[in-house]
C-alpha cells in the first residue's frame, strides 16, 4: 500500500447487531474450536490495535437485546462490557430504545465512548436528541462520523405516550447533507456514515447523496446482512458485518490527504474464533460476574416439550410460533384471532427441556396484549396486508404467527385473500370478530397490520405481561407439542 505524508493507512474494524452475544460457542466441527463472544472479539481488536498504527473500531447499532445478561440489567451490563471493548464511535440502533428513551440517555452517560445520531429530533424545538456527528483526528487526518437510525426507532418510542409523541425521525439524506454542509471542510479527510437502516436502504441512501458532500463510506446494520464484498453506489463503499459476534468486518484503506478520498481499500469479513485471536481474560471475568448472577436466577427448569420445536425463519409459519400463539390465545375464550409478531420470537429453537432463561431468550419482549372487536371486512383487510408478497422479504417483514383454527389462503398472482376461515367457518363481512395483538403492534397498527386505531376501536387489555402467561403455562403443562398446520397458505 502507498505510504507517505500525503497518504495514510487506516484499519477500520466494524460490528453491528451484536444483540448481547457475549459468550463464545463450541462449533463441534473441530474439537476445541470455539467461535464468537466478546472475549475473542476483544482479543482480536486488541491484537489489531497493537499490530497496526491507525485503528478504529465502530459499531453500527443494536448492541442491546438478545441475551438474559442484557435483559436482566436493562443494558447496563452491555454498556459496561462495551466500555472494555472501547469502540471509537457507535451509532444508535432501534433496540437501544427498547428500555425507553430516559433509560437510553442514562446508558449514554454510562458509556465511555461517543454515540452519534443525526436524524432523531425533539419536534417542538427542532433539536436533535443526540450528538449528530463526531470528528476524530487520527495521525493528523480528520475523520467525520455521522449516525443514522431506522424508522423502527420511532415506532419503539411510540410505546412511551409521554415522550414518543415529541420525537420525530427526519430524512436521512437531508440530515447527512446538513451535517456535511455545515461542518465538513477541506480539513476533513474521510467521511463515514454509521447507519442502522438495513443494507438495501443503505444503497438507496448512497444513491441520494450529493457527491459534493464527500461521503466515502457507509458502515451499516439492522438487516443482519452477510457480504462477500462491499457494495459501491455513487462511489460510496457500503459494508455490514452480519449479526452477533461470530464475525467482524475489517477495512484496510489508504486515504489521500490532497483529494480527501480513499485511493486503496481491502475488506474482509473475518470469523472471530480461536484461530484469529486469544481470549481477553479481563472481559471474560467481567462477563462471568454477570453470568453467575443470571444463571442463579434463571437457570431453573420451568417445563418440558415433547421434542425440540423450531422457528427457523420469521417469514413463515413455524412450530414454535404456533405454540406461542396458541398459549397466548388461551387467555380469552372469546378470542378469534391472535396476531403474534414473528420477529418478537428471537430464538430459532426451544426444548425439549425449557429453563426460564431459555423461555425469556426466545420471547424477550414483555408486552401487554390488547383485545379489539372488528368486522369481517376489517379482518380480511388485515390478512390481505400481512400476507402480501412484499411482507415476506427476509429481514424487513412484519410477519405473524396465528392461533389454531385459522386458515387463510392468499393468491399471489391476484394479490388478494382467496379464503379465510376460523374453525372451518368462512368469515362473514358483517359479523364481529375478537382479535388480539401486543402493545408495540397496536401502537404501529397501520404499518404492521394495515388497520388504523379508529378502525380497531376501543381496546381492552387482557394481560400486562406475555412472559408471565408463557411461564405459567410451561409450569403447569408437560410434554407440550406443536406442528406446522398450514394456518397461512400461499398460491
Amino acid at each position: 500500500m502507498i505510504t507517505n505524508e500525503r497518504f495514510k493507512k487506516f484499519t477500520i474494524l466494524h460490528s453491528n447487531d451484536m444483540h448481547g452475544d457475549f459468550l463464545a460457542e463450541a462449533t463441534g466441527i473441530v474439537e476445541g474450536h470455539v467461535i464468537g463472544g466478546m472475549s475473542l472479539l476483544s482479543g482480536y481488536i486488541n491484537k489489531v490495535r497493537q499490530e497496526e498504527k491507525n485503528v478504529l473500531f465502530v459499531i453500527s447499532g443494536d448492541m442491546l437485546q438478545g441475551s438474559m445478561i442484557d435483559t436482566e440489567y436493562k443494558g447496563i451490563s452491555t454498556i459496561e462490557i462495551m466500555n472494555y471493548l472501547a469502540p471509537d464511535v457507535v451509532t444508535l440502533g432501534n433496540h437501544e430504545l427498547d428500555y425507553g428513551l430516559p433509560h437510553l440517555l442514562f446508558l449514554e452517560k454510562m458509556a465511555n465512548f461517543p454515540i452519534v445520531n443525526a436524524n432523531l429530533y425533539i419536534k417542538k424545538y427542532n433539536r436533535r436528541l443526540m450528538n449528530p456527528y463526531l470528528i476524530l483526528n487520527v495521525d493528523g487526518f480528520d475523520i467525520m462520523f455521522i449516525g443514522i437510525v431506522t424508522e423502527e426507532a420511532l415506532r419503539t418510542l411510540k410505546r412511551d405516550s409521554s415522550i414518543g409523541t415529541f420525537v420525530s425521525l427526519e430524512d436521512a439524506a437531508l440530515e447527512v447533507g446538513k451535517i456535511c454542509n455545515a461542518y465538513k471542510n477541506d480539513d476533513i479527510d474521510l467521511t463515514i456514515i454509521l447507519t442502522h437502516i438495513g443494507f438495501e436502504e443503505d444503497k438507496k441512501l448512497a444513491a441520494m447523496l450529493n457527491p459534493e458532500w464527500g461521503v466515502d463510506m457507509i458502515i451499516g446494520g439492522h438487516s443482519h446482512t452477510f457480504l462477500e464484498q462491499p457494495a459501491q453506489v455513487n462511489n460510496i463503499l457500503i459494508a455490514q458485518a452480519g449479526v452477533g459476534t461470530d464475525q467482524i468486518g475489517r477495512f484496510d484503506i489508504v486515504v489521500d490527504d490532497d483529494t480527501n478520498s480513499i485511493v486503496e481499500w481491502k475488506w474482509q469479513l473475518l470469523p472471530v474464533d480461536n484461530n484469529l485471536a486469544q481470549p481477553d481474560p479481563n472481559i471474560e471475568k467481567l462477563i462471568a460476574t454477570f453470568k453467575e448472577e443470571v444463571d442463579r436466577k434463571y437457570n431453573r427448569l420451568v417445563g418440558r416439550l415433547a421434542r425440540k420445536l423450531t422457528h427457523p425463519k420469521r417469514e413463515q409459519e413455524t412450530e414454535l410460533g404456533n405454540l406461542i400463539a396458541d398459549i397466548l390465545a388461551q387467555q380469552d375464550d372469546m378470542l378469534d384471532v391472535i396476531f403474534v409478531a414473528s420477529g418478537a420470537i428471537r430464538g430459532s429453537e426451544l426444548g425439549p427441556l425449557v429453563t426460564l432463561s431459555d423461555l425469556k431468550k426466545v420471547y424477550p419482549y414483555d408486552d401487554i396484549l390488547h383485545k379489539f372487536t372488528v368486522s369481517g371486512v376489517h379482518l380480511v383487510k388485515i390478512f390481505a396486508h400481512i400476507m402480501r408478497p412484499e411482507n415476506r422479504i427476509s429481514g424487513v417483514s412484519e410477519y405473524f404467527q396465528l392461533n389454531q383454527g385459522i386458515k387463510a389462503v392468499y393468491n399471489d398472482a391476484l394479490h388478494r385473500v382467496e379464503s379465510l376461515t376460523i374453525n372451518g367457518e368462512s368469515i362473514q363481512e358483517e359479523h364481529q370478530y375478537t382479535i388480539c395483538m401486543d402493545g408495540y403492534r397496536y401502537q404501529n397498527s397501520e404499518r404492521n397490520l394495515g388497520i388504523t386505531h379508529e378502525e380497531l376501536g376501543i381496546s381492552k387489555v387482557i394481560t400486562t405481561s406475555c412472559q408471565d402467561v408463557l411461564e405459567e403455562f410451561f409450569g403447569h403443562h408437560q410434554n407440550i407439542n406443536s406442528q406446522i398446520e398450514g394456518r397461512l397458505l400461499y398460491k
